[in-house]
């Protein structure tokens, strides 16, 4: 009995020094800030103001998208035939940014 008191106090007396006792370690400056600002109440989210359609500019980029697309099968047959229209490259990018713009214009 007297040996398993003898092998038990060296155990116990390494557990009371190598766990720390709460409140002996200082606490970071930042972490009390940090606890104040994560319960403090949440800002709405900002609403935005959409801006309103100009319906004369949407039919004007529309009429043009329609003109620009009609024209491109036209130069399609004139690639197939080995010859590239100079002015394809950018009516295709012209076609893509009025399309973009109506979608963003139009859509919610």
């Amino acid at each position: 009995m007297r040996k398993r008191l003898f092998l038990l106090f060296p155990f116990a007396a390494c557990f009371f020094l190598l766990v720390p006792v709460e409140g002996q370690h200082p606490v970071p400056p930042g972490v009390r800030d940090a606890d104040k600002q994560s319960n403090s109440p949440i800002d709405p989210p900002a609403k935005f103001k959409q801006k309103p359609v100009d319906p004369t500019a949407l039919k004007q980029e529309a009429d043009e998208l329609a003109k620009l697309s009609a024209a491109i099968p036209g130069q399609l047959d004139q690639v197939s035939q080995g010859q590239m229209p100079k002015d394809l490259a950018d009516q295709l990018k012209r076609i893509e940014k009025l399309v973009k713009h109506l979608r963003s214009e139009v859509a919610p």
